[in-house]
């Protein structure tokens, strides 16, 4: 079997809302399979399938809380071919969230932004120098 590499996601307690939140920023964010758990087990989502502009992406939510949540120094990087839908991805990404890097033109891209969005996911959103 030829090795097959995806981003794993571990929410605590908010993965759903996160992947409605993500498909309705991005139209390439396509939620393929969620499985919940019993009706006896805690709420939440057990395992996500998701197809990013085609990255894989897992996506759980961990039952147990754990002391660590994601950080910065992992994000996802999406480039973008138009700057108004990379405007508005920003904007929606930061409601709630935090700006590390405000909109702008840093040399190596014509428009660049990173925002750590409410549930703690750290994105880079790029405007190529093409």
């Amino acid at each position: 079997m030829k090795p097959h590499v995806s981003t794993h996601l571990m929410f605590q307690g908010d993965a759903a809302d996160a992947l409605d939140a993500y498909a309705a920023i991005f139209p390439d964010f396509i939620v393929e399979t969620v499985e919940r758990p019993a009706d006896d087990e805690p709420a939440g989502v057990m395992r996500a399938s998701v197809s990013f502009a085609g990255h894989r992406l897992i996506v759980i939510d961990s039952p147990p809380i754990h002391d660590f949540g994601f950080t910065p120094a992992i994000s996802l990087f999406v480039d973008l071919d138009d700057a108004a839908v990379l405007n508005a991805a920003f904007a929606r990404l930061s409601e709630g969230g935090e700006v590390m890097m405000p909109l702008g033109d840093y040399g190596f891209s014509r428009r660049f932004g990173w925002v750590s969005d409410r549930f703690g996911v750290s994105w880079q959103l790029n405007l190529p120098n093409i």
